[in-house]
């Protein structure tokens, strides 16, 4: 006999309570309980209850619904939060997970997506560990270089590791003047010209113990080749090979690239299923940025593929975030304050930021870009065209 997960949901329009209450009834893992749109007498039911999954509608009253959010995390620690929203944007989305919610959904919630979330919470739910079968692939690019690129890269992949706990790689493809490693203070034994030297030998196994480990983390880091030479001798090929071995072993691979459109920067980002193109507020950068999007219209990109991020951010800037938008003719996806004395301190000491300041601005920024492009969200179709601003 299945095993089913008690389900409550929480919301104001008795017409969400009986979608939701319809949905569940064609999941076999799940038996609903109660809907309501009093989050007190919900609380008393989860009491009873202990472990169950819960629903919660933010659409009318999102702070209450949060407030609720936060009191369950903390004292049911083994139930499974889901929100919704008519209303997505990365600012309520980012204050959900801080509440301690898992899961997001946007409104008008599709079937076939709310089935298969579903589906990815019950094994997790009774302590199974269900089998990735996608990896995402991130890529950090500029074709200008010193506007911080592998900064981005390097704390966007620690923070992924940190809040997904999945394996994370990073990988350096700036095989001229590559600096992750510099950035964790690491000398790793081994390099990615000895991986694409192996590749008929690669296997999970053989990733795991030669990929330089982190700490105590989930990230794993494959570094640049020390020589000039080595670099030379890597063909776009053996990249596009590298890249489906990463897929097949790690639920995120994150790529910092060399400023360039040569072969083999251009096999990382047509293999990407997210471009992060990062700018800073002058106006070289900019027309930089703008060439560089004209180049991925014209290679046929697909627009969501390519999110623009602005670095070194400042409010009182002479530039304003809507003139950027103008002249790029796209919104912002994100951007990273500018924070000069925190971050110089943890190039110079070879440490993440979170580990200088996990308070300061700029830590807080990169935690929540990580949240905002991790699969708990991104894969749940909630609609980017609605979320391209961070909260400011």
């Amino acid at each position: 006999m299945v095993q089913k997960i008690p389900t409550i949901i929480i919301s104001e329009e008795s017409q969400t309570q009986e979608v939701f209450k319809l949905f569940l009834s064609e999941c076999e893992g799940y038996n609903f309980l109660a809907s309501t749109n009093d989050f007190s007498k919900a609380c008393d039911a989860i009491r009873e209850l202990a472990k169950c999954l819960v629903i919660v509608d933010l659409s009318e009253y999102p702070d209450p619904g949060l407030n609720f959010i936060t009191r369950i995390s903390q004292e049911f620690s083994q139930c499974r939060i889901l929100a919704f929203s008519d209303k997505p944007s990365v600012d309520l989305v980012v204050k959900v997970m801080r509440a301690g919610a898992r899961d997001f959904l946007s409104m008008p919630v599709i079937k076939t997506k709310f089935i298969e979330l579903l589906g990815d919470i019950y094994p997790e739910f009774f302590g199974q560990i269900k089998k990735r079968t996608k990896c995402r692939v991130m890529t950090v690019f500029s074709n200008k270089g010193g506007i911080g690129k592998t900064s981005i890269a390097s704390n966007l992949a620690l923070e992924l590791a940190k809040i997904t706990k999945e394996n994370v790689a990073l990988i350096d493809l700036n095989f001229q003047l590559g600096d992750i490693t510099t950035f964790f203070d690491l000398k790793p034994s081994f390099n990615i010209s000895y991986m694409l030297q192996n590749l008929d030998k690669i296997n999970e196994d053989f990733l795991l113990s030669t990929l330089e480990k982190y700490k105590d983390t989930s990230l794993y880091i494959l570094a640049d080749p020390p020589y000039f030479k080595q670099a030379d001798d890597i063909s776009p090929k053996q990249i596009s090979k590298l890249f489906d071995i990463l897929k097949q072993t790690f639920s995120y691979v994150v790529v910092d690239t060399s400023a360039g459109f040569e072969g083999k920067t251009m096999t990382a980002l047509e293999n990407s299923d997210l471009i992060l193109l990062v700018s800073i507020v002058n106006l070289p950068a900019l027309r930089n940025c703008q060439r560089c999007l004209e180049l991925f219209e014209k290679l046929g990109y697909d627009q969501n593929k390519i999110q623009i991020l602005i670095n070194r951010y400042m409010e009182n800037d002479e530039i304003k975030a809507e003139d950027v938008e103008e002249v790029l003719g796209r919104k912002i996806f994100w951007k990273v304050p500018n924070n000069y004395f925190t971050m110089m301190s943890a190039i110079n000491k070879g440490v993440p930021v979170a580990d200088i300041n996990p308070d300061s601005n700029v830590s807080r920024s990169y935690k929540e870009l990580a949240l905002i492009v991790s699969d708990s969200i991104y894969k749940r179709n909630l609609n980017y065209r609605k979320t391209h601003l961070s909260d400011d």
